[in-house]
């Protein structure tokens, strides 16, 4: 069930409780359940049968609901997206882009970046970090780093057409940036392999020396990535393990959220 904390202020008396009901009602469909009956939208928003009545019958007259054709069940209407359009068509994706990012800073992880393709580099175009003095990072917005030994260098190339992959590989001299470094076409070919079956990309100190690196795609409305999004820790920090189980999925979710933002934005600058 939604928290109520969002209904609560400080001073009840310069908020509509009647409102804030409302929404409860509209937060109450979610994508494993798209559609529901009275008494359940009911208990999902913690409202008795009357309230969640009156209010499902204001919010489809508002067109926020709709009832859905021959049965006592409702779901959320087209409408409840124009809400979401007209504040994200307001955003840029750095406006978008830092809480996100912040939100990937913790334990494990002491940086997140926001790095787009150019030529054979990754350029970083935005970043939140809070350590790694000890191991001599400095990764600034603009830093420059090779694509074909970075993560998320491999989640972008993953995702390319294999002719323009292959042009990125093959426009510089692929070098061992550490004994780690995969520099075979055919070695990183493979890992490109997984990257699409993982969603992510993973290095382990194959850039800086006990540094781990995951990233995955931003990708436009036709599945070409738009960049990537990456968070970085210091390998004794945990095990490989650890900071795969930590990173995989809020990673995974922060890149999705940024590819639903991009697409809807039609943003199409860094």
């Amino acid at each position: 069930m939604p928290s109520d904390t969002r209904t609560k202020a400080p001073n009840a008396k310069s908020t509509v409780q009647s409102l804030a009901k409302g929404f409860r009602v509209l937060e109450a469909f979610d994508a494993r359940e798209p559609e529901q009956n009275l008494a359940r939208i009911a208990a999902r928003a913690g409202l008795d049968p009357g309230t969640a009545f009156r209010l499902v019958n204001t919010l489809v007259m508002l067109g926020y609901l709709r009832q859905v054709d021959g049965v006592k069940r409702y779901r959320l209407a087209p409408r409840v997206l124009d809400l979401g359009f007209h504040a994200i068509a307001g955003m840029d994706l750095h406006e978008c882009a830092r809480p996100i990012l912040r939100s990937l800073v913790g334990q494990v992880n002491e940086a997140a970046s926001i790095s787009v393709l150019e030529k054979s580099d990754i350029v970083y175009v935005e970043r939140v970090q809070a350590g790694f003095v000890r191991l001599g990072v400095n990764v600034r917005i603009g830093s420059r780093i090779p694509a074909y030994c970075t993560a998320a260098g491999h989640a972008i190339l993953a995702h390319l057409a294999a002719p323009r992959r292959t042009e990125v590989l093959r426009a510089r001299e692929r070098i061992k940036m550490t004994p780690s470094t995969l520099t075979g076409l055919a070695q990183i070919e493979q890992r490109l392999k997984n990257v699409r079956r993982h969603g992510y990309a993973l290095s382990d100190q194959e850039t800086v020396p006990g540094l781990r690196v995951m990233a995955a795609p931003i990708l436009d409305a036709d599945g070409h990535p738009f960049g990537a999004i990456s968070v970085a820790g210091p390998s004794v920090a945990c095990t490989l393990q650890d900071f795969i189980a930590a990173s995989a999925e809020p990673l995974r979710r922060a890149a999705g959220e940024l590819s639903r933002i991009l697409r809807i934005s039609g943003s199409a600058s860094p």
